[in-house]
């Protein structure tokens, strides 16, 4: 089925017309992305320089940690989440306490990646880039673009020098300093039609890979020099991906539970089935983790949480009573999971179950 949509052009907007429907995260990821008429700037010959940090601030709440978040991770043994109105919190005791971090914001922050106990990059809105380099309790503004009205998705960094982030209409932004300067290298991908880049990933021993809306698939086997475009096995919209413990290996994953394993870097896949109390899932899924024990964890809609121990052959399937769509997840060092998405943090046994509920 196809629908009217804004497409946006050099000069302003357009009258609508035929394009493929457009599917968005099922945790407001996308929210400014529907109905945007908007003016795109693509890269110039030069890196962007970072921006300068703006004198706006997140409002400090105490309702920060039950506001909606999206991204979770470790920053050593801290816990770090980001989510709505600029919120970051950190957490010292694995989940149990949560302190408001200093950010200069107001925009949703979607995702977050620490390569070490220091150095942290979030994501968000207005195509912003923020910098942590004490482990997430203070952050700076380094990049942001309003023209393009539309928000990055995900990041991802290899060292403190270089990494990548990834969003709406195909944008794929570089750094080869830290984040000191950005290149919009978008023109790598072979995605003239601009579709969405909700997710990036390392896959051990292979290289980096990308996924979007309609099922779009992009690889790197020199880590995001080049990029090869891939055949994917699911035309829906993919929500995410995640390299698992074993070489080669990773899984897709996106709307109506579906979700698809690799062991050859995305040259060949097999779906995974998925079996609830009730029958086959069909919850959206957004966000997953490899935890330090080489378990997987994948959380999305109506509280679905999926855990694997065979490096994504399978997966054990718990749907929270509380149903609360997930966004992301990790574990504390007893293996209990902590979980990010909608009503904020929520904690869970190691499959995901509330604390009392039947597994």
């Amino acid at each position: 089925m196809r629908e009217p949509v804004m497409r946006r052009t050099r000069s302003g907007c357009q009258n609508s017309f035929q394009a493929p429907a457009r599917h968005h995260s099922p945790l407001a990821k996308a929210l400014s992305l529907l109905g945007v008429c908007s003016v795109l700037a693509f890269a110039a010959p030069l890196p962007v320089q970072a921006a300068e940090t703006a004198n706006v601030l997140s409002i400090e709440s105490p309702k920060a940690v039950s506001s909606l978040l999206l991204d979770i991770a470790h920053a050593g043994k801290r816990l770090v989440a980001v989510g709505d109105r600029g919120h970051i919190l950190f957490s010292e005791d694995g989940g149990k306490n949560w302190v408001q971090a200093r950010v200069p914001t107001r925009q949703l922050l979607t995702a977050l990646y620490f390569v070490d106990d220091k150095h942290g990059w979030a994501v968000g809105h207005d195509a912003q880039i923020l910098v942590s380099e004490d482990g997430g309790a203070n952050w700076k503004l380094q990049y942001e673009d309003l023209e393009r009205e539309a928000p990055l998705l995900d990041v991802w960094f290899r060292d403190t020098s270089t990494g990548y982030a990834v969003g709406a209409y195909g944008a794929l932004l570089e750094t080869t300093d830290g984040g000191k300067t950005w290149a919009d290298v978008s023109d790598r991908l072979d995605n003239e039609d601009g579709y969405h880049l909700n997710g990036i990933a390392a896959v051990g021993d292979a290289g980096l890979f990308v996924v979007g809306e309609l099922g779009s698939m992009f690889r790197s086997a020199d880590w995001g020099q080049t990029w090869e475009k891939v055949q994917g096995p699911y035309e829906g919209t993919l929500f995410g991906v995640l390299g698992t413990a074993s070489s080669n290996t990773l899984l897709a994953f996106g709307l109506r539970g579906n979700l698809y394993r690799s062991a050859d870097f995305g040259s060949t896949w097999q779906q995974v089935q998925l079996l609830s109390e009730s029958g086959p899932l069909e919850f959206g899924l957004a966000g997953g983790s490899l935890l330090k024990n080489g378990d997987l964890v994948i959380v999305g809609h109506g509280g679905s949480v999926l855990t694997s121990k065979d490096s994504g052959r399978s997966f054990t399937v718990v749907n929270r009573a509380d149903r609360a769509s997930l966004a992301s997840a990790a574990a504390d060092a007893a293996g209990n999971l902590i979980l990010v998405g909608q009503g904020g943090v929520h904690t869970a046994t190691p499959t995901g179950a509330e604390p009392g509920q039947k597994q």
